[in-house]
This record gives structure tokens, C-alpha cells and sequence, in this order.
């Protein structure tokens, strides 16, 4: 058995897939560990995993109270995080590290881990690189400005790790963009969490209006009752049934649902999924790669994630739907899904991308990947 140190970002495609890989190890025998924000704990905790709030996560919020994203980088690239791991791994004295691509702190004091360490990307890799870059040059310009020294760069803070896991498929991303010999591609990693419940739908099994699942994202830091608004009011245009999940950051009671809408907080999306003509999403690597293995149409309506707008172009790219500007009104939006619907080419696209999954498990697949630092 193994003991494994899990250095985590709670985003939501990022915890979610991380738990399963590390209930993948569990089931091995490993003894896996995380640690990162108190929000992560309850999570962990009701997968029947152990975490541990980091005690400095929130030491350097206020440094960064410039930062429009001052939750994410107050966190992800604060040194006082960074330094509490480093006695964290001290202390637990774990086989090997596993190390959330975004946490850029964590990256930044590995070397003192002396012991193998392994990044984890749960979207892709090499058709985001070029963002990737900026994305960390980003967060080593806010933790000058917050006043703190800056980071390695990207190729250092990956690239010399011993492992760097992408959670997604090679084939669907693209030409290599490095010629680093420790990147491994797997598969998506669409493991639910217990708050993704089975739902009880209004409808008729038999009804043959068509379901649209809307499902935006479930980060605090992207929260937008605005943006679920205004595609309840172009979905409320439309003859279909809407199912829209609000995850926990948005509260149903905050918006006005047309009659052909169901809102609920959490659900299980695969469930929804095997009912649904469509999926409206955020550009969210999990919810895009769980639509495809459906073989589902999509429309997508970028958050402010770093992958999302990406994600939501290569929709129209693939020809699954249509990609749309965060900002589209309700008449876009209605327009989009009602072309995609009527367009069987998107459904027929979706269902060829499905094939590509087979029966392969991101979560094992992963699990392997990191039994080979043992």
C-alpha cells in the first residue's frame, strides 16, 4: 500500500474528477490524503475520503484583494499554502505527491518534496498550452503585485515534474504541443459526486417533447444568475422540456423558471443525460465530455474559465452544436438550440465522438498512470 498526498483546487472540474481517481486508488489499497481549501473537506469527506482543511488558505486573501479572481489566486498561488504543504508532506511522509495542475503554489515548492510529484490536468493540454502560459504568468504577476517573489514558469513548474496527467482523450486534443516525455494522455474522468442525486422529472417517460439540460457552472467564483436567466427566458420560447441544474451557487429561488422548466439544485447528470435531446452548457470540460459520451448535441455558453470559451468553439468545430458568446441574449440562445435540434447532423457527429470513450475508465486509467511513480 501507498500513502498519497493530494495538493487540491476544489473547482468544480477539478474535485470531482480527482475524487475519483483517488477512490480508483483506494480501492487498490493506497492511502490517499487531500488538502486544500475547508469548502473541499465536506466533499472529500462524503466520498468516504480523507481531507484536511489547509490552515493557511485563506492567510493571503487580503494581499490579493485587487485580483477580480482574488478567491482563486489568494489560494492557488499563495506562498503561505505553498509552505504549509511542504510541512504537510514532511509530516505525512507519503510515496508520492499528486498535484492539481492550477495550484501553482503547490508546483512552486515541489522540488522540496524530494519525492516523485505528479501534475493532474483534468482537460486538455495541448490545444490550450499558448493559455496555459498566460494563465501562469498571470498568477506570477498577481503574487508580485500582492508582494510576494513571482514563479517559475510554466515549462518549470510542469514541465519538471515527474508525471503530468491529462484527464482526457489524445485524439481529441490535438497535435502534441511539447516534446515532453512525461505527459500521458487518458480519458475524461465523469465520476458524480453523492450531491448529484437521482431526479424525479414531471414528465412522462413516453412524452416525446424533447429535454434540454441546462447546467452552467458550479463555481462560486463564476456565478451568474444573470446568465441561467437569460437561458431560462430563451428556453421558455421553445416546445421542449427544461431540466435546469443550478449548482449550489445559484439558488432556484433567485430565478424566474418559464412553466416548461424543472430547477433543481444537483441531479445526476448521467441519468439526465440517457432523456435529453440537448445539453446547454458552460464550455465545462466534465459536462462537455459527458455530453459526448451520451452522444449528445450541445450549444455552449462560455464562463470565465480558462479552458471554457476553447471548449465551446471546438463544439461548433466538431460540428455537435454551436458555440455562442457569454454574453448572448435570449434570442441567440432560443435561435441556437432550436437550429441544433432541428440539425440531426449534430446529433449524428455527437454519436460518432461517442464511440471514442468505448468502455475505457478515466479514473483507473489515471490510477494506473500514478502507480508508475511507485
Amino acid at each position: 500500500m501507498a500513502r498519497i498526498t493530494w495538493a487540491c483546487w476544489d473547482g468544480g472540474g477539478n474535485l470531482t474528477p480527482s475524487i475519483g481517481i483517488a477512490q480508483a486508488l483506494e480501492r487498490r489499497g493506497h492511502d490517499v490524503r487531500f488538502h486544500g481549501r475547508p469548502e473541499m473537506v465536506g466533499r472529500v469527506e462524503a466520498a468516504g475520503l480523507t481531507a484536511t482543511a489547509l490552515d493557511n488558505a485563506r492567510t493571503d486573501l487580503d494581499r490579493y484583494a485587487f485580483h477580480p479572481m482574488a478567491t482563486v489566486f489568494g489560494y492557488t498561488s499563495s506562498p503561505a499554502a505553498g509552505e504549509e504543504l511542504v510541512a504537510v508532506v514532511h509530516d505525512e511522509d507519503p510515496d508520492v505527491v499528486v498535484i492539481d495542475a492550477m495550484f501553482s503554489a503547490a508546483l512552486d515548492v515541489a522540488p522540496r518534496f524530494d519525492r516523485p510529484t505528479a501534475v493532474m490536468l483534468h482537460t486538455f493540454f495541448d490545444r490550450l498550452l499558448d493559455g496555459w502560459r498566460t494563465n501562469f504568468a498571470m498568477q506570477s504577476e498577481s503574487r508580485q503585485r500582492a508582494g510576494f517573489a513571482g514563479l517559475p514558469d510554466l515549462d518549470t513548474l510542469w514541465g519538471d515534474r515527474n508525471l503530468f496527467h491529462v484527464n482526457t482523450l489524445g485524439a481529441f486534443d490535438g497535435e502534441p504541443a511539447t516534446s515532453w516525455k512525461h505527459v500521458v494522455h487518458g480519458v475524461p474522468v465523469l465520476t458524480s459526486e453523492r450531491r448529484a442525486v437521482p431526479t424525479h422529472l414531471p414528465w412522462d417517460d413516453v412524452d416525446p417533447t424533447p429535454i434540454v439540460l441546462l447546467s452552467l457552472s458550479t463555481v462560486p467564483e463564476q456565478r451568474s444568475p444573470e446568465m441561467l436567466q437569460r437561458a431560462l427566458d430563451a428556453l421558455g420560447q421553445l416546445p421542449v422540456h427544461v431540466v435546469a441544474t443550478t449548482g449550489g451557487i445559484v439558488d432556484p429561488g433567485e430565478l424566474v423558471a418559464p412553466t416548461n422548466a424543472f430547477l433543481v439544485t444537483f441531479a445526476d447528470h448521467d441519468a439526465l443525460m440517457d432523456r435529453a435531446a440537448l445539453v446547454l452548457g458552460h464550455g465545462g470540460h466534465g459536462t462537455t465530455m459527458r455530453a459526448l459520451r451520451h452522444g449528445l448535441p450541445m450549444v455552449g455558453l462560455p464562463a470565465k474559465g480558462a479552458d471554457q470559451a476553447l471548449i465551446t468553439s471546438l463544439i461548433e468545430e466538431w460540428n455537435v452544436g454551436r458555440a455562442l458568446p457569454g454574453d448572448a441574449g435570449a434570442d441567440q440562445i432560443g435561435s441556437a438550440v432550436e437550429a441544433v435540434l432541428a440539425d440531426t447532423r449534430c446529433r449524428t457527429a455527437a454519436e460518432l465522438r461517442s464511440l471514442a470513450f468505448g468502455e475505457l475508465d478515466g479514473a483507473d486509467i489515471a490510477a494506473t498512470s500514478l502507480e508508475s511513480l511507485l
